[in-house]
């Protein structure tokens, strides 16, 4: 992480005068909101690069006043720990559609659920290897109803889950038991 006052722990966004940041041709005047929207389908989930920010439903609104590109996003979770690194990467992909100076409003209510990934960001969450998040963010699990969860490899439901956490505290680890193959299972929250 860049620390303050250290020239060698810039990002190299950090490095790049603002002629490099912004093209010289370009006019983001002229952008309309939904080539704004196209701009942050472009912007991966660094967990998940297999889906985009718009896909995993956390950008929940663009306002362009020809003037002042706003931008809010929820985090998946309050302790994520790629909420930083997402927003990021929404101003570095902003900044080189010419927008000098993006703004990202963290919104934390109401609260990013799994029902807000789309289902193209789902299908794609499946063909990385990632069960994607089964029915709606309901509470049945907490009163003892098991998940069925379909293995991403070969479509089986007879999978048993390895461990709460897989690779990132919002997965799960599954193994199935057909293919034998493990597999992270995006949890409904």
């Amino acid at each position: 992480m860049p620390q303050p006052g250290n020239p060698d722990s810039r990002s190299a966004v950090d490095i790049l005068i603002a002629s490099d940041r912004v093209p010289a041709n370009a006019r983001p005047d002229l952008l309309t909101e939904d080539d704004i929207w196209a701009l942050l389908e472009e912007v991966k989930d660094p967990e998940v690069p297999a889906v985009s920010v718009v896909e995993l439903g956390i950008v929940r609104a663009v306002r362009w006043d020809g003037k002042e590109l706003s931008i809010d996003v929820t985090p998946t979770y309050s302790g994520c720990p790629a909420t930083e690194l997402i927003e990021e990467l929404i101003i570095e992909a902003m900044r080189a559609a010419g927008f000098r100076a993006p703004n990202i409003n963290q919104v934390l209510t109401p609260a990013w659920t799994t029902d807000w990934i789309t289902a193209e960001g789902k299908e794609k969450l499946r063909a990385f290897g990632i069960a994607p998040p089964e029915g709606s963010s309901s509470k049945l699990s907490l009163l003892g109803e098991p998940d069925i969860i379909a293995c991403p490899h070969c479509g089986s439901t007879d999978t048993e889950q390895v461990s709460e956490f897989g690779s990132t505290a919002c997965k799960a680890l599954y193994r199935c038991t057909e293919c034998l193959e493990p597999f992270d299972y995006f949890k409904c929250i």
